[in-house]
């Protein structure tokens, strides 16, 4: 994101900051916490702040996330927008402020309330830091604020925390299989670039067109689930997070439950595509296992298996500081 804005003709230049060293073509690095650090002399003479830093990962627990770290440290960087009196902002939230519900539309657009499910602080700690950007633009009129709401998020080889999560609750369904989306990385990035250039204010959904429905998402992941009753499904969650066998809390599992996925409609009117489908982008995250090597029918035999034997023991950050080039006549 930093070197698409970088290469820009109307930006001078662009400072990347991050607790972690970077090298980035066009891009200033400055090295600093976000939480501590005194943001006023490096947000100064900014035109535009894009704030994508995040404190949430696999575990998504800890001290961190129980004292709403995520919230503070955005809460922060407005602050310091303020001081620089900057003109365009631009926020990274999630689809999973509109919460996985049953009466969800599909998809849903950016006129839908916002229910994050209330077992899901990372859902419910960007709900709030929507808020506080939605009160911050109140009180700044004349700047532009667009809080991002991207889809479950991947890049080759990689899952992101999300995907991965909701990829472990899909092997415990309780229902009908859900649409799902995928957003690759680089169109992400591509998409914060189009929403700051375009100048977008207020929510916007980032996802590719369309979505994967349930005989598409088995088509690329065969691997077969057992439906199993929802209070067996949640004590399997329970049983496998206490001990450490699956990547995040219960919280999750309904968003691989109901649907939750995206109209983007208002970013494509900037003209951003995506590059990558849903399909591609789910290929691209997804790291193939062993068992999907295993024939068919022994792939069922060991997944009533290990079901039976389950349900019997269960009973990052950065932000961009953007200086638009100033023409001169």
């Amino acid at each position: 994101m930093a070197a698409l804005l970088a290469s820009r003709d109307d930006v001078d230049s662009v400072v990347a900051v991050d607790l972690r060293a970077a090298d980035v073509a066009g891009t200033e690095v400055r090295q600093l916490d976000l939480v501590t650090a005194d943001l006023t002399s490096v947000f100064a003479d900014a035109d535009g702040v894009v704030h994508l830093a995040s404190v949430f990962g696999p575990a998504i627990d800890g001290p961190e996330v129980d004292d709403a770290v995520e919230v503070a440290m955005a809460r922060r960087v407005l602050a310091a927008a303020d001081k620089a009196a900057v003109n365009r902002v631009v926020i990274l939230s999630s689809a999973t402020v509109y919460g996985p519900w049953a009466n969800n539309a599909v998809p849903l657009t950016e006129e839908a309330p916002l229910r994050p499910h209330p077992e899901l602080a990372f859902a419910v700690q960007k709900a709030e830091i929507e808020r506080l950007a939605a009160d911050w633009a109140a009180d700044h009129p004349g700047v532009t604020v667009a809080r991002l709401r991207p889809a479950t998020t991947v890049r080759a080889g990689d899952d992101s925390w999300l995907a991965t999560a909701l990829h472990a609750a899909s092997t415990l369904p309780t229902g009908d299989d859900t649409p799902a989306q995928y957003l690759h990385v680089d169109d992400l990035a591509s998409a914060v670039v189009a929403t700051w250039a375009a100048g977008l204010d207020g929510p916007v959904n980032v996802a590719p067109d369309s979505w994967l429905t349930p005989t598409e998402r088995r088509a690329l992941d065969p691997v077969p689930k057992i439906r199993l009753p929802e209070a067996v499904a949640v004590a399997v969650a329970n049983w496998r997070w206490r001990l450490r066998l699956a990547p995040t809390a219960p919280g999750i599992l309904v968003y691989a439950r109901h649907p939750w996925v995206v109209a983007n409609d208002r970013l494509t009117a900037t003209g951003w595509t995506a590059e990558n489908s849903n399909e591609e982008a789910y290929v691209v995250g997804h790291e193939a296992r062993a068992i999907e090597s295993i024939t068919p029918q022994r792939r069922q035999e060991l997944a009533l298996a290990v079901t039976g034997a389950v349900v019997a023991a269960s009973v990052a950050g950065v932000v961009a500081l953007v200086r638009r080039r100033r023409r001169t006549t």
